[in-house]
């Protein structure tokens, strides 16, 4: 009796990538609308504007798990809503200020807890698929050291932007009189890629299976 092959039970509730690009796309445009600081809102959602292109050009030779485009949809809206107010005035940011009684917007630390969480899922799915690091206890630790390579990087450019356009680029920096606003950054970026790694490594283990599963089969 021949067995009858099934497909894996998460392939019935597979996100269209197109949807995500779709979304990322109106996110962005509703934040282009109207804002004061075109500057300014290209520099807080340039990473949104270069990836989306990018995923969607390289998505038949490198198509990703339906978890990381999630993630990476979360993230470019983040961006997206952090550009549009600039992140020292979002309106969420000042709601959870005045409701807890802190001194300042918190959207900024969000944002950059953001920037571990979903780069780690990016980093594991790229280390996994491209190098011999696939189930060594090395994974884990050098995808960190990314994250935070990565956020040390975005400081140096928030520098180099302060440099250039000096009192013009407050609202990048959105320090918001803080004096160790870099290394809260980085900090809030460490904790997100421990976070994310700690909370989402098996099911993005399940689900680079049933990828790899359906670009071989």
């Amino acid at each position: 009796m021949t067995a009858v092959r099934t497909a894996p039970p998460s392939t019935s509730r597979r996100v269209p990538p197109a949807l995500f690009a779709g979304v990322v796309a109106v996110g962005l445009a509703v934040s282009a609308w109207g804002v004061s600081d075109r500057t300014t809102w290209f520099l807080e959602t340039f990473w949104a504007l270069a990836g989306l292109p990018l995923v969607v050009l390289l998505w038949r030779h490198f198509p990703l798990t339906g978890l990381l485009c999630g993630l990476l949809t979360a993230h470019a809206l983040v961006l997206a809503l952090g550009g549009h107010y600039t992140y020292a005035q979002v309106p969420p940011g000042d709601w959870v200020r005045d409701g807890f009684g802190l001194s300042r917007n918190p959207y900024d630390r969000f944002g950059h807890l953001m920037q571990g969480f979903v780069p780690a899922v990016l980093v594991r799915e790229l280390l996994v698929r491209t190098s011999p690091l696939r189930g060594s206890r090395w994974l884990a630790p050098l995808t960190v050291c990314a994250c935070l390579a990565f956020s040390a990087c975005f400081e140096l450019l928030e520098w180099a932007a302060a440099e250039i356009g000096g009192h013009g680029a407050d609202a990048f920096l959105a320090t918001q009189g803080d004096v160790w606003d870099t290394q809260w950054d980085m900090f809030c970026a460490l904790i997100g890629a421990v976070l994310s790694l700690s909370l989402l490594s098996g099911a993005h283990d399940r689900q680079l299976a049933d990828l790899a599963a359906r670009t071989t089969g």
